[in-house]
Parts: C-alpha cells; sequence; structure tokens
C-alpha cells in the first residue's frame, strides 16, 4: 500500500479491475457503468489511486426531490422539486476499510457539492443509504432522514453544514 491520491475525475488508465468493496453492485457499477455514465454526462466519478489502481471512488449527478419527500431543514423555502445533488455511489476497496477513507472521501463529496451549489442552485446532498451501517455513517455527519423514506438522508449545502460553524474552510 503506497501513497494515496487525492480525489480526482476518474481516467481511461486507473484500474478498477482489482476493485473490491464488499457489495457486488458497487463494483459492478465502478468497472462496467462509471466510464461510460463520465462519457454520456450521467454523472462524475471520482476516485483515489494507490498508484494507478482505484481504491475507493464516488460518483455525483444532479436530481431533484419531491417537498414531501425532504426533510424539514431542506424544503423550508424552496420550489417543489428541490433541486438537488445526488450522491449515487460511495465505495472503499475493502483492503482499506477502517482507515479513515469513508470519512475523508465524504468530506470531499460535500466541499465539492457545496462548491457547485456556489454556482448552481442545488439546495442539498441527498443519498440513498444501501445498508442500515452505511443510514448510520451518513447520520453520523449530519445528513437527516426523509419523512417518506428511511433510506434517503440529505444534508443541506450551507457554509454551516459543510465549512463548520465559522463558516470557512476548516485546516
Amino acid at each position: 500500500m503506497g501513497k494515496l491520491s487525492p480525489p480526482r475525475p476518474i481516467h481511461t488508465e486507473d484500474d478498477v479491475g482489482r476493485f473490491c468493496c464488499g457489495e457486488e453492485i458497487l463494483d459492478h457499477w465502478l468497472k462496467n457503468r462509471s466510464l461510460k455514465n463520465e462519457a454520456s454526462g450521467a454523472s462524475r466519478t471520482f476516485v483515489v489511486c494507490d498508484e494507478s489502481r482505484v481504491v475507493a471512488y464516488y460518483a455525483l449527478a444532479t436530481g431533484s426531490v419531491l417537498l414531501a419527500e425532504a426533510p424539514g431543514k431542506v424544503k423550508r423555502n424552496m420550489p417543489d422539486p428541490i433541486p438537488v445533488i445526488v450522491l449515487g455511489r460511495l465505495a472503499i476497496d475493502e483492503q482499506w476499510h477502517g482507515k479513515g477513507l469513508g470519512r475523508g472521501l465524504l468530506k470531499d463529496v460535500l466541499l465539492r457539492s457545496f462548491n457547485v451549489a456556489q454556482e448552481v442552485g442545488v439546495r442539498a446532498l441527498m443519498v440513498h443509504a444501501m445498508s442500515e451501517g452505511a443510514k448510520q455513517f451518513y447520520l453520523h455527519h449530519g445528513f437527516s432522514v426523509s419523512p417518506m423514506d428511511e433510506m434517503k438522508l440529505f444534508i443541506p449545502l450551507s457554509a454551516k453544514n459543510i465549512l463548520g460553524p465559522s463558516g470557512h474552510r476548516e485546516a
């Protein structure tokens, strides 16, 4: 295990073949859909690599959610539907589990999404948790549960939520 790259857009040269996170659907998507979605503009995939080998990734897309599906702090003063960024995938290779990479990736997701929200009208980041463990991870990091779907979670893209109480980027 070498030095990891910071999260960056996926490239065709990246080695995705050995990626195994323990969830076949996430492994399959990285290996078979990520570059196709990148080319079509359906989503953007960001990877962390150990040399050229992908050891973690996440995928973002735009979307919308009905007012009734959003928690109070997300839907307040918003149109119906509410524009959101969708965190469609977030996965860590099994060899890297338990090393804080998920927390680091989520921090990158939030900052990248916050920066987009400064330029384009989006209210929140939304994720569909695949498991109870994933749901607890997102809740621990400040997400709120949808009143209509307990596995759909949101976090408003506000400076306070993303940058901390001071509203400035934390070191």
